[in-house]
């Protein structure tokens, strides 16, 4: 499905089984049909433009409110707008939901976001009183979105292109990394702060931090964060 349709497609959970549909044509419809043997057709509505807004809805996690910028954040919330593109993060993946709730109770300092996707840990970094908030993405359409979400939220972000297991990191008290389990584990061997926020692995997966102690862990569905400090 990637590679006939990049621009995107829809994954829809059916029961027990996964249904992907694209907007395309004939065409289209006559590569999938050649590439999977069975496919089914209708005719698109008149909103279908609109439609793939419905799958980006608010999160709400603590004083926090994580949302599209057609949503509407109620009037006792902090509000981050994320404008879902290109970069990966909207808010709504356990991974990300389980650092914000790892950062709400730590000591505020300087922060940085290692793989900051579209930018929301560095966001809500800033907007909960961290100060300054670094980001880091390989990604250069991260970084962008990273740039123009803290701009919309009214924060400061210094967003950066760079691989962080091989360029040079800034220096913060607290990291927050969302990554797989090897990238935490080799990025870990580079870093010196005073509080280590990770994730982007599985529950039944813990990765080796030499260096640190663990604080806290929290898992949800089949996902894990764990906040650890630096030993002594």
């Amino acid at each position: 499905m990637l590679e006939l349709f990049p621009g995107g497609f829809e994954e829809v959970a059916q029961g027990d089984e996964v249904e992907f549909a694209a907007y395309t044509d004939a065409d289209g419809a006559k590569w999938l049909w050649r590439t999977f043997g069975e496919v089914s057709s209708t005719d698109v509505p008149a909103d279908w433009a609109r439609r793939w807004q419905r799958f980006h809805r608010p999160t709400r996690l603590g004083p926090l409110w994580i949302g599209p910028p057609w949503e509407q954040a109620p009037d006792d919330a902090v509000a981050i707008v994320i404008d879902p593109g290109r970069a990966f993060g909207t808010g709504a993946h356990e991974t990300t939901r389980l650092c914000l709730e790892l950062m709400f109770g730590i000591e505020r300092g300087s922060l940085l976001d290692v793989g900051s996707g579209s930018g929301i840990l560095a966001i809500a970094g800033a907007k909960l009183g961290f100060s300054p908030v670094h980001a880091v993405d390989d990604d250069e359409p991260a970084v962008q979105a990273t740039y123009s979400n803290a701009a919309a939220n009214g924060v400061a972000v210094a967003a950066v292109l760079a691989d962080a297991l091989e360029a040079q990191l800034p220096e913060t008290d607290v990291v927050v990394a969302n990554l797989s389990l090897t990238a935490v584990e080799r990025l870990v061997t580079r870093l010196a702060v005073r509080t280590l926020i990770t994730s982007g692995y599985l529950a039944t997966e813990r990765p080796a931090l030499p260096g640190y102690r663990a604080f806290e862990r929290r898992v949800a569905g089949n996902w894990a964060a764990d906040l650890c400090i630096r030993a002594s």
